[in-house]
């Protein structure tokens, strides 16, 4: 197998290659395997280099070696690949979809990625692109927007730009007039807060949008919130960064294959960190889309396979 290492050198406010360089020198001269070290130029450039080994039909596995971001430029180059593995060493800021599968520190040892366990997960399509992690249409899609310009101050990173930026729109972007569609059934129309989908929990910084779903149980789950007052948003904040809004009044939280959002005016959209203005889209189940490697050093599969880790709502 072919281990490529593509390492996004903006990724970590440009901390990313100094960091993986000794970590990776470290594990690779003790080991007699085939890899390469591509520092990238680009997103266009990181694409371009994934999908030309892709096709070559060769046994790979590509570390997206960055952020989140990095990860939706792998995952979106090497979709359709049955050849291609993927595994993520976080070196960026929020590092969300990680989370559920282990921590930072298990996830940036080299050792137990080269030895990791290789596992079928599902992915989210929208449109022309693909998700891994959460979409969404709203309020919170306009925070990812935001979420970027924060980042760009001294002091906020991950969950502390995403927080400035939630601040920012829960005054801007409270109100949302959207038609919903889950599956085939009956439209529903309202104002609303947001509409995530998630094929994962965490995002934004360890925001738990959707708490209990599962990128492996051929399922998306679907959180949309109605439109609340500010002082009430801001108050509930801290519950929803827990995962404890899905019980609220407000919250529609199922599961289902496909959510269809239309909005008459232009609104944010937000795929996997990646955000547009449109007026209408829709989120669908990729079953077991791709091949993702989990550190061996992680009890993500124990506690998969024992329960500790399951779908079952509250």
């Amino acid at each position: 197998m072919k281990h490529l290492f593509v390492v996004n050198p903006k990724a970590g406010k440009g901390k990313a290659y100094g960091e993986l360089r000794p970590r990776l020198k470290k594990s690779i001269e003790n080991r007699n395997i085939d890899y390469e070290l591509y520092v990238s130029k680009s997103t266009q450039d990181t694409a371009e280099y994934c999908k030309k080994w892709a096709e070559t039909g060769e046994k790979i596995r590509v570390y997206a070696c960055g952020g989140d971001g990095t990860i939706y430029d792998v995952v979106n180059a090497i979709y359709g690949y049955d050849n291609v593995e993927f595994a993520a060493i976080p070196l960026g800021s929020g590092n969300d979809f990680i989370r559920l599968f282990g921590s930072r520190e298990e996830f940036l040892d080299i050792d137990a990625q080269i030895d990791g366990t290789p596992i079928k997960i599902d992915a989210i399509r929208c449109g022309d692109r693909i998700a891994v992690n959460q979409c969404s249409m709203g309020m919170d899609a306009e925070v990812c927007a935001k979420q970027s310009d924060f980042k760009k101050l001294p002091l906020l990173s991950g969950d502390k730009a995403y927080t400035a930026a939630l601040l920012y729109c829960a005054v801007k972007k409270r109100e949302n007039e959207f038609t919903v569609t889950i599956d085939d059934g009956r439209p529903f129309s309202g104002k609303f807060l947001f509409a995530v989908c998630g094929n994962s929990r965490y995002y934004g910084g360890g925001y738990q949008a959707t708490p209990y779903a599962l990128p492996d149980d051929g399922l998306l789950d679907f959180s949309i919130i109605d439109t609340l007052t500010l002082p009430d948003l801001l108050m509930k904040a801290g519950v929803y960064k827990k995962g404890n809004h899905y019980n609220w009044k407000q919250t529609l939280y199922v599961r289902g294959k496909k959510l269809t959002v239309h909005s008459d005016e232009p609104a944010a959209l937000n795929v996997d960190g990646e955000c547009d203005i449109v007026n209408d889209c829709t989120f669908e189940i990729l079953p077991q889309a791709f091949t993702f490697v989990v550190p061996s050093n992680s009890s993500y599969i124990a506690d998969r396979e024992s329960g500790i880790i399951n779908n079952l709502i509250g």
